[in-house]
């Protein structure tokens, strides 16, 4: 299975760069399976139901939330009746939404996204790890599903590390979310597992995390609450990473990062 994950979208720039490169990506690198992180789709703060629909008719199969989830009011009755826009699922119970998603593919695979946030220095919630054992007794890689992801939204690096050796060989990607900047830690772990701590953001890379520099900076040297922050909005980078999986086993086999547009420096996978 030939699987995209794009990072947090940041912003209006962020979403239009994304919602515009997808289905291009999408054939371009054969995509049978695109997710994408759009937790800061609204002005940097959450995602609005419209928002979600465009990214949707872009050709995202899944959208995973994170921190600010809950950041658009509107977004819980959307999230209740659209399970493909998942938020954590280390949430505590009774939380709306699902944490995550069955997508059925034309030629009857299936395949599993699984959104979790990480604790340290985050809010308290549930274990992720304690929570995603419980998840995998319910589906079997390369059995009863051939393909599961997780996007692991979390601050601290070392958590997301623990997170991707503790499930290596039973899940084919973990992706970390959340810090905006893409690691140069892409790797198949011993047991199958792709990995990549973060997949870094669809934003403007002239800014601080995706957020308008002079605002964000003056933030850091004054310590003092001003202007509400809110998105850069230059050329955004696309960011994010590509895996192919074997059907047989669900784990990878191939695991390159994505980057398009923007500032950083550029690349694609070749197929």
């Amino acid at each position: 299975m030939r699987i995209l994950f794009l990072g947090d979208t940041v912003g209006r720039t962020g979403r239009e760069a994304a919602a515009s490169a997808l289905p291009g990506l999408r054939q371009r690198l054969g995509i049978e399976l695109a997710i994408i992180n759009a937790e800061n789709a609204s002005h940097g703060f959450g995602v609005a139901p419209e928002m979600a629909e465009a990214l949707f008719a872009a050709g995202a199969d899944v959208i995973t939330l994170g921190n600010h989830a809950w950041d658009r009011k509107e977004i819980i009755p959307y999230i209740a009746a659209h399970n493909r826009l998942i938020r954590p699922f280390n949430f505590p119970p009774g939380t709306p939404g699902a944490g995550l998603a069955t997508v059925a593919l034309a030629d009857g695979r299936r395949a599993v996204v699984a959104n979790a946030m990480g604790r340290l220095f985050m809010d308290p919630l549930d274990c992720p790890f304690r929570t995603m054992a419980g998840e995998l007794a319910k589906h079997r890689l390369g059995a009863s599903v051939q393909a599961i992801v997780v996007d692991f939204h979390a601050e601290a690096t070392s958590e997301k590390w623990a997170f991707a050796h503790l499930f290596d060989g039973q899940v084919s990607l973990v992706v970390g979310t959340h810090t905006h900047c893409p690691s140069a830690d892409h790797t198949i772990l011993a047991g199958g597992t792709a990995f990549q701590s973060d997949a870094g953001m669809c934003g403007d890379y002239d800014s601080v995390i995706g957020m308008d520099k002079t605002l964000a900076a003056a933030r850091f040297l004054r310590k003092v609450p001003g202007e509400k922050l809110h998105p850069a909005d230059g050329e955004a980078t696309v960011c994010g990473l590509y895996v192919e999986t074997d059907d047989a086993t669900g784990l990878a086999k191939r695991c390159e990062p994505v980057r398009l547009g923007g500032r950083l420096s550029q690349t694609l996978p070749h197929v």
